[in-house]
């Protein structure tokens, strides 16, 4: 019987079975509370909604990636392709991030993809995920529907197989291209519905509001998709765009969203549907308008919201996963263990899975919870 670590070794080679495996920075730490806590998360099941699949492409693997598809790229090594990654609001973020995807060519490609992240988060103590990809810009340099979609399906159905994670498939709209490209990306998945869970909207929010996006949505939901958008952190009009998602669209979820605690009105409109919200705050963890600044996390769980917490893009954000990301959210929002275990709960609730994996999730959480004592 072949343990994880070897699967994972024998499939992506050793630089990436290195880094899927490597131990976590705060494991030699000093500070006793501190270790305590992040040993509770890592040990902790959880779940994940907000990770965009092109997010998670590594430099070792980009590197890898050009090699085999014959590309040349703009860097000596991992560390001066990592040192570029600087970025100061959403739109600086994105020329980085979709510049990086360059090098996904094949199926092959997206397989490697898809199971590097899904290794990373089983290794992680994830249960569960579900992934956000943006087909449009594959599909604009030539690469078929056809090839997305299977080699993350491929990939999905091997990492369920070989590591025990469940994933399904979010298709997220580009929202800063046209309306009609994201209807032709649409309509060249739909063929492939049965691997989709759901519809999204990413990218630059400013002037790209959701109701931009309504027939897409509606064609969406009638193939019996779920339908969730990005409501990214202290973008223009984001109040405006969040009350379009919410009341307008009536969207199944919300990814981001902090703005939301500048409205009263919204609060109890999100609550009265019981809607769910991905959160990644170390992208989007204060809200910062003309009062003074909000935490995010603190302020939506004080508020009686349903959050999650989430990566976000993790290859371009340190290399934090979800766990590293859920240990500096304890740290800067003051979290106890009980509200950890509530998070993963939400995280739980909030997933399109199901009935009977939601029943063992929730059974591996409440194991945990009693074996640390934890009442939540």
């Amino acid at each position: 019987m072949f343990s994880r670590r070897a699967v994972i070794h024998g499939l992506l080679g050793a630089p990436l079975a290195a880094w899927i495996n490597a131990a976590p920075a705060w494991a030699a730490s000093d500070d006793v509370a501190g270790a305590d806590m992040a040993r509770f998360i890592a040990a902790m099941p959880k779940a994940e909604y907000h990770v965009h699949l092109e997010g998670t492409l590594e430099a070792e693997m980009k590197f890898a990636l050009a090699q085999r598809n014959g590309l040349d790229l703009p860097f000596a090594d991992v560390a001066a392709m990592k040192a570029s990654y600087r970025y100061h609001d959403l739109p600086s973020f994105l020329a980085i991030y979709y510049d990086g995807m360059k090098v996904l060519r094949t199926q092959q490609d997206f397989y490697d993809l898809a199971y590097a992240y899904l290794a990373k988060a089983a290794s992680q103590n994830i249960l569960y995920a579900e992934i956000f990809f943006d087909p449009q810009e594959h599909l604009k340099r030539g690469v078929p529907m056809a090839a997305v979609i299977g080699g993350i399906t491929r990939a999905r159905a091997a990492a369920a197989a070989q590591l025990g994670i469940v994933s399904q498939l979010i298709l997220c709209f580009v929202r800063d291209l046209s309306v009609e490209s994201a209807m032709a990306a649409l309509d060249a998945a739909l063929p492939f519905r049965d691997q989709l869970v759901a519809v999204g909207l990413d990218s630059d929010e400013k002037d790209h509001p959701p109701v931009k996006f309504a027939a897409h949505f509606a064609k969406a939901r009638a193939a019996g998709l779920k339908v969730t958008a990005h409501c990214d952190l202290n973008q223009k009009d984001i109040v405006e765009h969040l009350r379009q998602a919410i009341i307008d669209l009536r969207v199944d979820r919300i990814d981001h969203g902090g703005n939301i605690l500048e409205s009263p009105e919204l609060i109890a409109a999100a609550k009265a549907r019981n809607l769910y919200f991905t959160v990644c705050p170390t992208f989007s963890g204060t809200v910062r308008g003309d009062a003074p600044p909000i935490d995010v996390v603190r302020g939506m769980i004080d508020a009686g919201l349903n959050l999650t917490i989430n990566s976000d893009d993790p290859a371009y954000m340190g290399s934090e996963y979800l766990n590293e990301v859920l240990v500096k959210a304890q740290a800067h929002s003051a979290l106890t263990k009980a509200e950890l275990v509530r998070l993963q709960r939400n995280a739980f609730n909030a997933g399109w899975m199901d009935e009977g994996l939601r029943a063992a999730c929730h059974a591996k959480l409440d194991a945990f919870a009693r074996a640390e004592g934890v009442a939540a």
